[in-house]
């Protein structure tokens, strides 16, 4: 059975998607991230700001224990501590940005876990989370295993894309 969610947010009025698929299923098998959506808000990422105004568009469940900043990004809410966002017009700048998930990759990656599939965007999106891994490799060349402390920048980075930096 297919869902439709609609969205009404700050950043999109109107848009509507369906979710063919169950939740947390039926991944590309190239695209295997360390974490879900809840388990990154509850990590800490994004300095907290990110999806504060959603929240009728996914679970509940998402949002309980989740670190979110309701005025402005908080660095102190990521799991490292750090600040490892480019702000969002950099992003558009860079022609990161899908028209259909105006809050970048991690919204993606919120519809994509939920259900969503856009063929060609799913595929892009996929082949930017692969070329993230490279900061696995100089986590790996520059760190001792477990010195979470080691890179900080580069480990928020990594959670921000689903990767478990506190496992490398």
């Amino acid at each position: 059975m297919q869902k439709k969610i609609r969205v009404n947010d700050k950043m999109q009025k109107g848009y509507t998607y369906t979710l063919v698929v169950p939740t947390g299923k039926q991944f590309d098998p190239e695209f295997r991230p360390d974490l879900t959506p809840k388990e990154m808000l509850t990590l800490g990422v994004f300095g907290g700001k990110y999806m504060t105004d959603c929240r009728k568009e996914f679970p509940k469940s998402w949002y309980a224990g989740a670190k979110l900043s309701p005025r402005k990004r908080d660095a102190t809410l990521n799991f490292f501590g750090v600040n490892a966002s480019q702000p969002l017009s950099v992003w558009r700048a860079k022609g990161w940005i899908y028209k259909e998930d105006p809050r970048g990759w991690f919204q993606w990656y919120c519809r994509y876990y939920l259900g969503r599939r856009i063929p060609k965007e799913d595929a892009r999106q996929i082949k930017r989370w692969k070329a993230i891994r490279r900061h696995i490799g100089q986590l790996k060349r520059h760190c001792r295993p477990g010195d979470i402390f080691c890179r900080p920048v580069q480990r928020q980075a990594l959670l921000h894309w689903a990767y478990d930096s506190r496992k490398m």
